[in-house]
């Protein structure tokens, strides 16, 4: 028994250990658009393809036959110059048509193998993509708001293509939210008010963004009543933030999180403003003053910004509260909700490291645990009782599974109990152990259902392989599942396995695993789950 050796505190070094591997994203080594300045010919009257008017002005799509697309729409006025670390402003409006055929630019970040290098702060862009001819229709079909993951430092929207979910008579909407520092900096000079909010500045945008949907997505063919918003890795946190977020109400009817339970307790004002002040003193701004600040280059504030990722802070205003708090209390926005992790989670950051140069041995197996979860040489003495070499193939799957258990799968399951209570809620795992890696090359061990790995089911990627038979069976099913929540509130649909709701008491969930999706209630016990309960 660990008794308090993993309280609170260590919780927060958990959540902070998952971000410090990277708990990125997928998406994103290349895509085949070309991103689009604002400030270049945008406008044109000239051209073919589908012409929708909105709130902002007209804009002109094209028609690929999979989906009418409609790329690089500004939701939000670029956070530049002034707006820089304020809450987004409306967008202006243009006359003419504005050419929405080329992605507009993503939001600053580092290169990494999961986003693509930019130092553009005029990111704020969406883009919808609507089953063909459904902007001349008297439709009102159900709409999916895509968030990106990437740690809230990398990533961008153009990496999704949701031609298939689109296919299943959706529309949906990527976004690109500020990321990284300019996201997330929370500092005492860029309150509104002296105590008042600071950071979370990119889960404004996510907001601003869904309420450019409420007001424009009705001449795209979509119901501004059936939004369902959904995000994988810092998309799932994100998705978890705006459940918790009072200024999120009524903004969507759904909620599909994936991989995103790794950080429910998050970090107090002072606490995030103090990483703001050192920030400041490191970037060159000493004074800390919001004008030194906001005179800053971009480049230096990439350099600067913390390269492990950024998560939420309790700022008072968009959030009030930390996210498992709000959950297990029901103070949260109370719509269905689907919440899933994958079976072999870290082995991706396991991997990560091991490329890295620090791979793990029988020697410094416990160091690693102590590292990863942050906690003393004792406590990770008994966590490696619980999890002996002697049980996996390597040290390596190890350590992997010390860390699925304790950041994604168990935190997603106390995700379930809580919010079952108040709502209808759908669980799963993906378990194809054999699915592709999409993003960090082979190494010496399997990388099994690892962190990302089911969004190539979902999504068209730019780095995609062929899927086996099997799993295009699967990549179908989960489709339906995703697009059958989105119109209806509930996943199956007749002639797939059924997806049971959830419960504390059966813990029923459903094993997505290659051909066909199967029933599963060994979840908490495959995970140790009573373990990590005792160790909280």
């Amino acid at each position: 028994m660990l008794g308090n050796g993993i309280g609170w505190r260590a919780r927060a070094r958990l959540s902070a250990a998952a971000v410090a591997l990277g708990v990125l994203a997928a998406g994103a080594t290349a895509t085949g658009a070309t991103a689009a300045s604002a400030t270049s010919a945008s406008v044109t009257t000239a051209s073919s393809g589908p012409v929708v008017a909105t709130a902002g002005g007209a804009v002109r799509g094209m028609a690929t036959g999979a989906a009418d697309e409609f790329l690089g729409i500004p939701y939000a006025a670029p956070p530049v110059g002034s707006l820089r670390w304020r809450p987004p402003q409306r967008a202006a409006r243009w006359h003419g048509v504005r050419d929405a055929t080329q992605f507009g630019p993503h939001c600053a970040q580092s290169v990494s193998p999961f986003g693509q290098a930019s130092t553009s702060e005029d990111c704020l862009y969406l883009n919808v993509f609507s089953p063909p001819g459904s902007t001349r229709a008297n439709h009102r079909l159900p709409v999916m708001v895509w968030i990106h993951g990437g740690a809230l430092v990398t990533g961008e929207s153009n990496d999704y293509d949701p031609a298939k979910l689109v296919g299943n008579d959706a529309i949906v909407v990527t976004i690109n939210y500020r990321l990284g520092a300019l996201g997330f900096l929370a500092h005492p000079a860029l309150a509104s008010h002296p105590g008042g909010p600071s950071g979370d500045y990119g889960l404004m945008d996510q907001q601003a963004a869904l309420r450019w949907v409420q007001r424009n997505i009705g001449q795209f063919g979509g119901d501004p009543r059936n939004v369902t918003i959904f995000g994988e890795s810092a998309g799932g946190l994100s998705v978890l933030s705006q459940l918790a977020s009072p200024g999120a109400r009524g903004l969507f009817a759904k909620a599909i999180v994936e991989s995103g339970a790794y950080n429910l307790t998050q970090a107090p004002l002072a606490t995030a403003e103090a990483a703001g002040e050192a920030f400041a003193t490191s970037a060159g701004c000493a004074s800390q003053t919001a004008a030194c600040l906001r005179s800053l280059p971009v480049a230096t504030i990439l350099a600067n910004q913390t390269a492990t990722g950024y998560t939420p802070d309790i700022d008072g205003q968009v959030l009030t509260q930390s996210i498992g708090t709000a959950l297990s209390s029901g103070q949260f926005n109370r719509v269905p909700v689907i919440d899933g992790t994958n079976h072999d989670e870290w082995r991706l950051f396991v991997a990560e490291s091991g490329l890295e140069g620090a791979p793990v041995t029988a020697a410094n197996y416990q160091s690693m645990i102590a590292s990863t979860l942050g906690v003393t040489p004792a406590i990770a003495a008994v966590i490696a009782a619980q999890y002996p070499l002697s049980a996996y193939p390597s040290p390596s799957v190890a350590l992997g599974a010390v860390g699925t258990d304790a950041i994604f799968a168990c935190p997603a399951l106390t995700v379930d109990n809580s919010v079952s209570k108040y709502v209808p809620t759908f669980a799963y795992e993906f378990n194809d152990e054999n699915a592709p890696e999409l993003f960090l090359p082979p190494v010496s061990f399997p990388y099994g259902a690892a962190h990302a790995s089911e969004l190539q089911y979902l999504f068209g990627l730019p780095n995609a392989v062929p899927l086996s038979s099997a799993q295009q069976q699967l990549a179908a099913a989960m489709q339906g599942y995703w697009t059958n929540f989105a119109k209806r509130g509930f996943p199956s649909s007749f002639g797939e396995p059924n997806w049971p709701h959830f419960d504390s008491a059966g813990q029923q969930m459903i094993s997505l695993i290659p051909p066909q999706p199967q029933a599963e209630t060994d979840f908490a016990a495959e995970h140790n789950c009573a373990f990590w309960a005792l160790a909280g």
